[in-house]
């Protein structure tokens, strides 16, 4: 029998209209009954994927084993192997959210499939791909993530004009934020254009949190000095606070009243990688302090956890914050913070993370096939197979 919800800082973050999303996936999850008494009982209504965390949980191999020998039997390459266990999971935790999805009427309940990091450059390549993921996991309630690359902007209106879900990813500028709102927009008219119901299609910006913090606050310590100093910490909360600005004063006037009265949804900013990085830093501000409606938090178990378990939901902790923030921008730029050239560097790194797991998660899954190739000359020959 599943434990009931009790109150708690994570019912305080739904009553406060946070959607917090678990930013994990794996067979054991699914398996265990672990997913499905996170939604029951910790008020989680979504699930993100990406590279990094396939690659964890395929280092699980006794979950997989059984399908990767049944894929290896059929002649299946890596990378068939891959997208057909990533895809499997997802479909799996797709169908566990379904009550989530009605109950919320298809805003929440979604979880995230990634396309091929490889293809972070490739507009046309990054399409098909969203398109073949769409109709492989087969489910209304996935979301296509796409990177927000300036290759990337164009596949995501091709994609929404569609009539595809999508979660942009990777996003850490301001500015960036606002061409990927624009690319989203112009997706919607296109699609209204080509007569697709816009209520169906949803859609989330990801924008990334702990990293910023991680990549000023070295560069503030390089600087040194009292001055660079008080600025320790607030770099990414400030970018998180005034994406939020940007979003509200995107989807208000014209432009937006004529989707919105088509039936369109608002493209809702969600707050990614929130689990905290420098341990100095309490372990719950990338939640507690990025609290408002419409907004959704991906964050991983731990994070969770320790919301529930010492987290202080204040309500809307971003409405009225929006000067201060600019503050901090301008402050981090008069002590030599070089802002753009931050979030150069962190898409950059971003990019590499995920191609470095990918292309792990590729080899570790050959290596599994190779040894399934050589069970049989073993039996057949008495020779060990090589390790």
């Amino acid at each position: 029998m599943t434990t009931p919800r009790r109150p708690s800082a994570l019912s305080d973050l739904a009553d406060a209209g946070v959607s917090l999303w678990l930013d994990d996936l794996s067979r054991p999850r699914l398996q265990s009954g672990n997913l499905e008494k996170l939604i029951a009982t910790e008020y989680i209504v979504g699930v993100t994927t990406n590279p990094s965390i396939f690659h964890a949980a395929l280092g699980d191999g006794a979950s997989y084993r059984t399908q990767l020998h049944e894929l290896a039997a059929r002649g299946a390459d890596a990378d068939g192997v891959v997208r057909t266990v990533t895809t499997d999971d997802v479909r799996g935790a797709c169908d566990l959210f379904t009550p989530v999805f009605e109950h919320t009427g298809h805003v929440d309940g979604r979880v995230s499939i990634e396309v091929d990091p490889r293809l972070a450059h490739d507009t046309a390549a990054t399409i098909a791909q969203a398109r073949e993921l769409t109709k492989l996991v087969d489910r209304p309630n996935v979301l296509i993530k796409i990177p927000a690359t300036l290759a990337g902007l164009p596949a995501i209106t091709a994609v929404i004009a569609e009539g595809i879900s999508v979660n942009v990813t990777l996003i850490f500028s301001l500015d960036r934020y606002a061409a990927v709102m624009d690319a989203y927009l112009t997706g919607l008219e296109q699609a209204l254009s080509n007569g697709h119901d816009l209520s169906g299609i949803h859609s989330v910006a990801s924008f990334f949190v702990s990293r910023v913090d991680t990549e000023v606050d070295r560069r503030l310590e390089a600087i040194g000095g009292p001055d660079a100093g008080a600025l320790l910490g607030e770099a990414a909360i400030a970018n998180a606070r005034l994406a939020y600005q940007a979003y509200e004063q995107t989807f208000t006037g014209y432009r937006w009243g004529t989707l919105a009265a088509a039936g369109a949804n608002k493209q809702r900013p969600l707050w990614a990688s929130t689990g905290v990085k420098d341990p100095t830093y309490d372990d719950t501000r990338y939640v507690v302090e990025l609290v408002a409606p419409g907004t959704v938090n991906t964050a991983p178990e731990k994070t969770i956890d320790a919301v529930r378990d010492h987290g202080i939901i204040r309500g809307n902790t971003i409405d009225g914050t929006y000067e201060q923030a600019a503050s901090v921008f301008s402050a981090l730029e008069a002590v030599g913070v070089d802002l753009p050239d931050v979030f150069a560097v962190l898409e950059t790194e971003g990019l590499a993370k995920f191609d470095q797991s990918w292309a792990e998660l590729l080899e570790s899954v050959s290596q599994e096939l190779g040894r399934f190739d050589a069970e049989p000359r073993q039996r057949q020959t008495g020779t060990p197979p090589q390790t």
